[in-house]
């Protein structure tokens, strides 16, 4: 277990099996370099990171690519070539009509001449037009590489971007990654490679093929001013859920019920934080509206305040499973009242709460809070 990697620093954590929390470079470092390139994950080794995170779709000859979404128009310069301008086009993805760039419309060869970009506007934009869009292959290899090189595991936590999506289009994803992966020597729950969905059926096919370790991630759409998830299509159950016409939501599957089922499938959870530790907003003298606690003329979660931990982590290390929530950031707007600014504070919060890991876009924050 790459958990093993923790521990050795004198610290007691409620965790399933007491090693220190993990920290997963969600997208490598993607809160300092463009998402999704060799140099976000390399930075994110550089600062200690557990885990680097690819997010895989395919390209059109079937080849497995880092883009957090089919959808590549926000996340490199494709809008900006016009030599693929009449690859524009609108598909639906999970029940959604988008239009833009997909990376099942290009082949590697021509996915490999974009260069990435940074999607948050609010974060340095200097390193735009520098880097490539990475094979699965060669995050790979740059984890094996640095494993090598700095005498400790890192490991690598792909995640299959819409797996219903991907087969309708005939580039089913499943077995193009556990190919890659078995080339590798991967296929036992030792391997440095864990596997994420937000859908099930695939999670189950995989186990039904592979003992790699996989994690179900948990979705939602968004928390009520009282701290209660809501649930709205398309973000409201897995998408295989709806196409199969089951009445069961993300929530459903954090039950203790739900939980016993994925235990029978996958290793982890992933679930949004609020599942974990919800926030609410504060109505002191019951004008109806909420309260702007920091005096900034505008509401967001610096006018929250935090929550009683849920039962989710206790029930899941009931069954054995590890809770490894997303996404952490360090940007301010982000976080709740209780953080007076401070991005350790939040995830020293879920630390003591007892999560087995954290997905963050700052893997040097959340390894300095630890």
């Amino acid at each position: 277990m790459l958990a093993a990697c923790g521990g050795g620093d004198g610290k007691d954590y409620p965790t399933l099996d007491g090693a220190r929390p993990l920290v997963v470079g969600h997208r490598g470092a993607s809160g300092y370099r463009p998402e999704h390139t060799l140099a976000s994950y390399q930075l994110a080794i550089d600062m200690g990171a557990d885990f680097i995170e690819p997010d895989l779709v395919a390209t059109k000859d079937g080849q497995l690519v880092a883009r957090h979404e089919p959808n590549i128009t926000n996340t490199t310069d494709v809008s900006t070539r016009a030599e693929f301008a009449d690859r524009k086009t609108t598909k639906m993805v999970d029940g959604v009509a988008e239009e833009g760039w997909f990376a099942s419309d290009f082949t590697l060869a021509e996915l490999k001449t974009l260069f990435a970009k940074q999607t948050n506007a609010a974060r340095d934009q200097s390193y735009n037009q520098q880097f490539r869009i990475p094979t699965l292959q060669e995050v790979l290899d740059l984890a094996k590489a640095e494993s090598t090189r700095l005498n400790r595991t890192i490991g690598v936590i792909p995640e299959t971007k819409h797996p219903t999506f991907h087969v309708n289009l005939g580039l089913k994803l499943e077995d193009r990654l556990l190919d890659i992966l078995a080339g590798y020597g991967y296929t036992q729950k030792t391997s440095p490679v864990v596997v994420q969905s937000f859908e099930v059926s695939n999670l189950k096919y995989l186990r039904s093929k592979s003992q790699i370790r996989l994690v179900q991630l948990v979705d939602g759409d968004s928390v009520d001013k009282n701290g209660v998830m809501q649930l709205v299509a398309p973000y409201d159950k897995p998408y295989d859920f709806a196409v199969a016409g089951d009445p069961r939501t993300f929530a459903s599957l954090l039950t203790p019920e739900g939980l016993r089922e994925i235990k029978t499938y996958a290793d982890m959870i992933g679930p949004w934080k609020p599942y974990l530790i919800p926030t609410k907003q504060v109505d002191a003298n019951n004008d109806g509206q909420p309260d702007d606690l920091n005096g900034d003329g505008k509401i967001d979660e610096r006018d929250r305040v935090v929550m009683p931990t849920t039962d989710v982590i206790k029930n899941a290390h009931a069954v054995g499973l590890m809770v490894v929530p997303y996404t952490f950031r360090n940007e301010l707007p982000g976080l709740p009242s209780d953080d007076k600014g401070d991005p350790v504070n939040e995830y020293r919060r879920f630390y003591a709460a007892g999560v087995d890991g954290v997905f963050s876009d700052f893997p040097d924050t959340a390894i300095s809070a630890r």
